[in-house]
């Protein structure tokens, strides 16, 4: 192993073991049962494995670590409106960005490195940096492989249109590749699939956009 790579491998360790801390607990579909916030960093280094399984360092590192310690700025903290949860996003993006450069240095890791990281967690220049469009294609794929059916069934009170804009807003923020990998790469349950082919169908959507042969705009 290069000196590289045991940096790398260090870091992702560092921000498993913080993650590790979640109080929270979740099980999979095997029935294991992890720390959540462990469960999607390691979902999303998954998932980036097999979009993009030749990723820049700086990726792999921020998919790593985009919720690293989240659990300690609960939603509840800031007002339950749109203001708030903006508020509480923007918190959380300089939070997380603060965290992850404290263990990157402690691993080793330059200034130059260091701000990378910070700025693909604070979303900067999505769309425009292609790093960032990337981590934001796998935040998206992860969403759909693993946290959409859990969400749909906590909010039965959401009728169709209600989720139809939520997956629109995700596609959105999602690259053409992105797009075509949800319904390829992301493996959703398939009772979900006609929900998001109908959503990213619908007036408002990208138009253009394709997802596994049908035309359309989603998240």
């Amino acid at each position: 192993m290069t000196a590289r790579s045991e940096r790398l491998a260090a870091a992702l360790a560092a921000f498993d073991a913080a993650n590790a801390e979640d109080p929270r607990r979740e099980r999979d579909a095997a029935g294991v049962e992890r720390p959540r916030e462990l469960a999607y960093a390691q979902r999303m280094s998954d998932m980036l494995d097999r979009f993009a399984p030749d990723a820049p360092e700086a990726v792999r590192l921020a998919a790593r670590c985009q919720h690293i310690r989240r659990w300690e700025i609960p939603r509840a903290t800031y007002p339950l409106t749109p203001e708030g949860y903006k508020a509480w996003r923007t918190r959380l993006m300089e939070f997380h960005a603060a965290t992850a450069a404290d263990i990157l240095r402690r691993a080793g890791y330059d200034e130059e490195t260091v701000g990378r990281v910070a700025s693909l967690l604070r979303k900067e220049r999505l769309k425009r940096d292609p790093d960032t469009q990337l981590l934001e294609d796998v935040i998206g794929l992860v969403f759909l492989e693993h946290y959409l059916e859990g969400f749909v069934a906590e909010h039965p009170d959401y009728d169709e249109p209600k989720l139809a804009d939520i997956l629109r807003k995700t596609w959105l923020k999602m690259s053409p590749r992105g797009r075509d990998a949800a319904l390829t790469v992301a493996r959703i349950p398939e009772r979900l699939k006609p929900l998001i082919l109908r959503a990213v169908a619908a007036p408002g959507a990208e138009p253009g956009a394709t997802i596994a042969g049908h035309r359309g705009a989603h998240r």
